[in-house]
């Protein structure tokens, strides 16, 4: 027969060997722990350790998202490429800008030294709507004077004409609102402003210029080209010229 008496003595041996090895584990954890928030701290405290020990730099190891490990300095090398990477290409971005604003300034001053050397509204208009076109690849450009204008607006070339009257039952609303209007027009918006190119337009900006003197819009097929988030400074500098340009121009007419 088998004696069963220190049965309960080994299981407790047992249990007791189990406690002690989770308590030294969990020791261990608090050691781990510990030195490392005091590695931690030492490095912070001491920036250029490394610098003074770099062959530790390779033996140091970081995770990738992979699974795998690389070394400190094959990750620092990577993410200094990376950098240089983004770095050239915001550079890129900001030479390109450059080039785009230089661009813009030299067919702005062009046609601001056109529209000055102009002696008649048609030159004038002649050369707002070149400019436009060539230049700044604008589709559908007009310039509307509101009437009555001397010599019953004869001599103006591509320059329309219209009663302040038409105007107002066409475009009121935005003759109202004074300010640059950018998007949608309605059709008997578009038909008024763009005549017989109003087919051609899907989106559209408009200048109300000063003084009820006239009306200057741009137009695009492209329903999303003018929105209402649409940078206009250019067309409110623009529109500004001709506000204080054409008075003098029809006074001679």
């Amino acid at each position: 027969m088998t004696d069963h008496s220190d049965a309960p003595l080994l299981d407790s041996e047992v249990e007791a060997n189990l406690d002690r090895q989770v308590a030294a584990d969990s020791e261990n954890q608090r050691n781990k722990k510990l030195l490392s928030r005091q590695v931690a701290r030492y490095l912070i405290q001491n920036p250029t350790f490394f610098a003074e020990h770099m062959e530790l730099l390779e033996t140091i190891q970081l995770p990738k998202e992979s699974g795998k490990t690389v070394s400190l300095m094959t990750h620092q090398t990577n993410l200094l490429r990376e950098r240089n990477i983004e770095m050239r290409q915001r550079l890129d971005q900001l030479l390109q800008s450059a080039r785009e604003n230089d661009q813009l300034f030299l067919h702005s001053r062009r046609l601001v030294l056109a529209l000055l050397e102009a002696r008649t509204v048609a030159e004038a208009g002649n050369a707002l709507l070149k400019s436009f076109k060539e230049d700044f690849k604008v589709e559908v450009t007009a310039l509307t004077l509101f009437g009555p204008l001397p010599g019953s607006g004869k001599h103006l070339g591509d320059v329309r004409s219209s009663a302040r009257t038409s105007a107002e039952t066409a475009i009121g609303s935005i003759l109202r609102n004074g300010r640059i209007v950018c998007g949608t027009l309605r059709p008997a918006e578009t038909a008024y402003l763009f005549g017989k190119a109003a087919d051609r337009v899907a989106s559209a900006a408009v200048v109300p210029l000063a003084d009820q003197l006239g009306i200057l819009a741009v137009g695009s097929s492209d329903p999303n080209h003018y929105r209402s988030s649409l940078d206009t400074l250019f067309l409110s500098y623009i529109g500004e010229i001709l506000e204080r340009l054409l008075p003098d121009l029809l006074a001679r007419s």
